[in-house]
C-alpha cells in the first residue's frame, strides 16, 4: 500500500517548494506576457550600400524582412533608413548584430506591455461572438418581416463590432510577434542630429552670410533680367531729357521797353 504523506512531509514540501523555485526554476511569467519591442539606431559605415545590403541580411537570417528602405545621396554624406521586422525573440540579437557594422553613434529602445489589452481583446471578443451567435438563432427563428428586419440589421451590427475587435487582436499579435526597429545608416561625412540642430553665433554668421549670398544672387538675375529693357528705354529718354534741358537753356526774345515821359517841373507860385 501506497503510504500517505504525513504533516511533515507535507510541510517540508510546502517551505521547500519556494526555495526551489529561487534557487534555479526559471520564472517563465515575463515571456508568457504580450510585448511590444521597438528600437531606433543609427550607425556610421564607411560604405552605406554595402551597409544597407548586410542589414538586410541579418534581418533575413532573423527571419524578418525589411518593412522600409529610404536612401539620400550617394556619397561621403550618405544616409539609408531601413526598418527591419524581425521576430521578438531575435529582437536584441539583432540590435546587437547591426551595431557591428560600424561605429553606433545612438540607439533607443523601447518596450510596451499589451498583455491586459490583449486579455481584454480575447474577453471582449468571445462576449461578442455569443452576441452575434445569439442573433443568429433569433434570426432564424424570426415569423415576420419586421422582425427578420430588425434581427438583420442587429445581426450587421454585432457581425462589424466583431470583425473590428478582432482585427485589433491581429494587429497587436502582429506587433508582439514582429518587433520594429529603425536603422540609420549614414556615411563618414553625414551630419548627426545634434550637429544640424547646433546653434551660437557662428551658426548665426553662417546662416546670415548664406542668407545675404543668395540675397545678392536673386539680386543680381533680376538685374541681368531687367538690363536689356533699361537700356533700350532707357537710351531715348535720355536725349529726350538733354533736348529738353537744352532748349530751357537757349535765351528767349525781350522786346525793349520805351523810357517813361519826363515828368514836368512843379511851378512855384508866385
Amino acid at each position: 500500500k501506497r503510504q500517505r504523506p504525513t504533516a511533515a512531509r507535507r510541510t517540508g514540501r510546502a517551505a521547500g517548494a519556494p526555495e526551489a523555485a529561487g534557487a534555479g526554476a526559471p520564472d517563465l511569467r515575463v515571456d508568457q506576457r504580450a510585448i511590444i519591442y521597438t528600437g531606433t539606431m543609427r550607425v556610421q559605415v564607411d560604405d552605406v550600400d554595402a551597409a544597407a545590403r548586410e542589414t538586410a541580411a541579418v534581418a533575413t537570417r532573423a527571419g524578418g524582412f525589411i518593412g522600409g528602405d529610404q536612401r539620400r545621396s550617394a556619397d561621403a554624406d550618405a544616409v539609408a533608413e531601413l526598418q527591419l521586422r524581425v521576430p521578438a525573440a531575435k529582437f536584441a540579437g539583432v540590435v546587437e548584430e547591426i551595431a557591428k557594422l560600424g561605429r553606433q553613434q545612438s540607439r533607443e529602445i523601447n518596450t510596451q506591455d499589451v498583455t491586459e489589452e490583449t486579455v481584454d481583446l480575447d474577453a471582449r471578443i468571445a462576449s461578442q461572438r455569443a452576441r452575434v451567435d445569439s442573433a443568429r438563432r433569433l434570426l432564424a427563428r424570426a415569423t415576420s418581416i419586421t422582425d427578420l428586419v430588425s434581427l438583420e440589421n442587429e445581426l450587421g451590427r454585432r457581425e462589424a463590432d466583431l470583425a473590428s475587435l478582432e482585427a485589433k487582436k491581429r494587429r497587436l499579435a502582429d506587433l508582439t510577434a514582429l518587433s520594429t526597429i529603425t536603422v540609420s545608416l549614414a556615411g563618414p561625412a553625414a551630419k548627426t542630429t545634434e550637429e544640424q540642430a547646433e546653434t551660437g553665433f557662428l551658426v548665426g554668421l553662417r546662416g546670415g552670410w548664406k542668407a545675404f549670398v543668395a540675397s545678392m544672387t536673386v539680386l543680381l538675375t533680376v538685374l541681368g533680367a531687367l538690363l536689356p529693357w533699361l537700356v533700350a528705354l532707357g537710351v531715348p529718354l535720355a536725349v529726350l531729357l538733354v533736348v529738353l534741358r537744352r532748349r530751357r537753356r537757349s535765351p528767349a526774345f525781350v522786346a525793349p521797353v520805351s523810357a517813361p515821359p519826363p515828368v514836368p517841373a512843379a511851378r512855384s507860385a508866385p
